[in-house]
């Protein structure tokens, strides 16, 4: 519960606050294995933006320190759904790749997630989403372009 008094920045970031919390828990009770949202975050990242990150440039698109982004990569590693070889431009560094078990039990993990969404859809239209959706890349740009300054 929020004050009227309240701002109404804070309130809509309190708002997303509550509904990340509650989406990440509902995401991870239908995850296959006992992954977590930000193992399974890894995946969809490699799926989307390419192969052949370094760990430091994961870490950094995920605002996590590179020994969270090192430990949950290890995860990822030793279950087979990721692939960490040295990097051949920098013989120190390495470079992460999805194996084709990862991108299997990323898409697993996306059709256990259409049970959930279809319950979230029989109570908000997906034309409120819709609408919703350039308020929220537009914040999610300027909230990403601002990091890059500081």
């Amino acid at each position: 519960m929020t004050s009227e008094q309240d701002p109404i920045l804070f309130t809509v970031f309190n708002e997303i606050g509550i509904i990340d919390q509650l989406a990440q828990t509902a995401f991870e009770n239908v995850l296959p294995g006992g992954m977590t949202v930000s193992q399974f975050s890894v995946l969809n990242h490699l799926i989307r933006l390419g192969d052949g990150k370094k760990p430091s440039d994961l870490a950094r698109a995920f605002q996590v320190t590179k020994g969270a982004m090192t430990n949950t990569l290890s995860k990822l590693e030793a279950v087979g759904l990721v692939r960490i070889k040295p990097d051949p431009q920098d013989g120190r560094g390495k470079i992460v790749s999805i194996t084709s078990k990862g991108r299997r039990v990323r898409d697993k993990s996306l059709l256990n997630l259409v049970p959930v969404l279809n319950e979230i859809s029989k109570a908000i239209p997906e034309e409120d989403f819709r609408a919703a959706l350039p308020f929220l890349e537009a914040l999610r740009q300027h909230l990403d372009s601002a990091r890059d300054i500081a």
